[in-house]
């Protein structure tokens, strides 16, 4: 993922030629991924119950629920900000499919 400076903290996991794995994890309300665009499909899976604000970029902003160990699928060129709408510390893991899809 290729990010502009938001205030969450991004800590990478693992990393190699075939995944990278990263945690999110947003201390306060208002912490936010920064402005970027995702050049691998991925998958998020959230550490938490709550709600995730997601800024798409055109002055649309919507509401994301998320359950604690529930994953989701996104394909690469999402392009987006993630921002921390609960009260409380939260987090989520990031997995980057580094290769490429098969034909």
């Amino acid at each position: 993922m290729c990010s502009s400076t938001g205030t969450a903290t991004a800590t990478v996991q693992i990393k190699n030629e075939r995944a990278r794995v990263t945690e999110w994890r947003f201390a306060n309300r208002g912490d936010n991924t920064g402005w970027h665009r995702h050049d691998y499909d991925y998958v998020v899976v959230p550490l938490f119950d709550g709600t995730l604000e997601i800024d798409l970029g055109n002055g649309e902003r919507v509401t994301a629920q998320m359950q604690n160990g529930i994953p989701y699928y996104r394909e690469f060129g999402t392009e987006h900000d993630v921002i921390n709408a609960n009260d409380f510390e939260c987090a989520f893991v990031e997995i980057e499919l580094l290769e490429p899809k098969p034909s």
